[in-house]
């Protein structure tokens, strides 16, 4: 068996991105399997020179296909996951647990030295999500399957790649006031993207294998404390509006039937449930990875603001830029 080659499913996504960079960066090899070669082939190839990445066009329900690329890897990386269902396939079971089972089943059968899973923080405790518990029975097959697994489970992560912090502030941008569910209560602990690519990386690295860890950022941030950080950076006044809970539903309801939900339903009771560490597993300050990068100072670098055609964009930080 060839010794550092990756083969990650999710490569294509901010946390892919990061670490492909990493990984190939450090000499290991990655094969990445992304479902549209034409749409994002180019991006995922620019991300390491050439001959340290290869990238296959499958569905990852194919398992005749996929199960190829496994003779030739000693660590797989499952990054995939959804945050709603959009129907197609795309639904919780079997993004969330099918699928990883599958991946898992393939790296008993192969004999791969890693399987490193992404999961999500606090899934224990949110019993009534279908997103959680998709995750958690996701977390019990891959442990069944092939207990070698090591299963991260981030906070929010955030990057100028994010879906978190540009579309709050999209949003904070063009409504006068925002709604505030929950009273704005919840806590979360946000991991920069690179802080969470340094814990995969060492996980690799060091050959951490059977364990669960939790990834997390070095703040405790409240929803409220984060809207107003993000109020602050952005240079503008909003209110922000508590909502009753049948309020909240039924706004969430109506999110829901848009393209690319702004909330849903599910959404909406996972935020009944901070997004902390449990002191159950072990963080990712607790295997010598520390995170130290401060959401604001952070987001700052990329949250210049402008004008172009009424949309809200991103750019990199450049502090003559008012």
């Amino acid at each position: 068996m060839k010794e550092k080659n990756c083969l990650i499913f999710g490569g294509s996504g901010q946390i892919g991105s990061h670490l492909i960079r990493k990984l190939t960066k450090n000499n290991y090899k990655v094969t990445v399997v992304t479902r549209n070669l034409h749409q994002k082939g180019y991006v995922i190839k620019t991300q390491a020179n050439a001959g340290y990445i290869d990238i296959v066009e499958a569905n990852i329900f194919d398992e005749i296909k996929i199960r190829k690329l496994f003779a030739k890897t000693n660590i797989c990386i499952n990054l995939i996951g959804i945050l709603y269902e959009s129907g197609k396939g795309n639904t919780f079971k079997n993004i969330h647990t099918i699928f990883p089972s599958i991946l898992a089943k393939l790296c008993k059968e192969y004999k791969v030295q890693q399987f490193i899973h992404l999961s999500a923080l606090g899934i224990n405790s949110a019993t009534d999500s279908n997103y959680a518990k998709s995750k958690l029975e996701g977390e019990i097959s891959i442990q069944k399957n092939f207990p070698l697994a090591t299963i991260l489970r981030p906070s929010v992560v955030y990057s100028v790649d994010d879906n978190f912090t540009t579309n709050f502030m999209t949003m904070l941008n063009r409504l006068p006031f925002f709604p505030l569910y929950y009273n704005g209560d919840t806590k979360f602990t946000p991991i920069h993207c690179s802080d969470l690519t340094d814990t995969i990386y060492h996980v690799i690295s060091k050959n951490i294998y059977s364990k669960i860890i939790e990834c997390v950022g070095p703040e405790i941030i409240s929803l409220k404390e984060i809207l107003k950080k993000l109020l602050k950076l952005i240079n503008k006044n909003r209110l922000l509006i508590p909502l009753p809970f049948f309020v909240a539903n039924i706004s969430a309801k109506l999110f829901q039937l848009f393209p690319k939900p702004l909330l849903t339903e599910d959404q909406l009771t996972l935020l009944k449930y901070d997004n902390i560490p449990s002191m159950k597993y072990q963080t990712n300050f607790d295997i010598g990875v520390p995170s130290t990068r401060l959401f604001d100072q952070e987001v700052e670098k990329y949250c210049y603001m402008w004008r172009e055609g009424g949309q809200f964009s991103t750019k990199k930080y450049n502090p003559t830029n008012t």
